[in-house]
């Protein structure tokens, strides 16, 4: 029981974490708005780059990058929690009903992963080059988010031994 009850708590601390950056996000737009639209403009990054052109100055196309974002971090809250309930649901059951439970969970910690990959390391930091930001430079909590949340994925794929 407790292999299984460790993977539930991770899962629901997972969503708990989402459930706050979601409100921090709305209740403090401009602030984290003003980090999106430094890297997206690329203000911060080396004069001489020559990838400078890819910068986007419309504040309409940041916002929508911004509730792009948003939106990621909510479903993904979403499917954490109803990840995390199902599984405590199911903490009891048979073990094919422990696995069945994993597939919110699953798609959750998916969906983080690929929202701090693709959307923070490879897009944000390579293509809008975050990393040569120092100020605004977000890949380093891409990178350690992605691992925290790559971790509770991995572990929630294991099978759960005998206790």
């Amino acid at each position: 029981m407790s292999w299984r009850l460790s993977k539930v708590v991770l899962v629901l601390a997972a969503a708990l974490h989402w459930t706050i950056v979601v409100f921090n996000n709305l209740v403090d737009y401009p602030t984290n708005l003003s980090f999106v639209q430094h890297v997206l403009s690329m203000d911060s990054v080396v004069e001489t780059n020559r990838g400078s052109w890819r910068a986007i100055h419309a504040p309409g196309l940041q916002h929508a990058v911004y509730w792009l974002i948003i939106a990621t971090e909510g479903a993904s809250c979403a499917l954490l929690w109803s990840g995390g309930l199902g599984l405590l649901r199911a903490l009891r059951s048979a073990q094919a009903g422990f696995t069945a439970a994993k597939a919110r969970a699953v798609q959750g910690l998916t969906l983080v992963l690929l929202l701090f990959f693709c959307g923070f390391t490879s897009i944000g930091g390579e293509w809008f080059m975050m990393w040569q930001a120092s100020h605004w430079d977000g890949t380093s909590a891409a990178g350690r988010l992605f691992a925290i949340h790559g971790l509770i994925l991995l572990w929630l794929g294991q099978p759960e031994p005998s206790e």
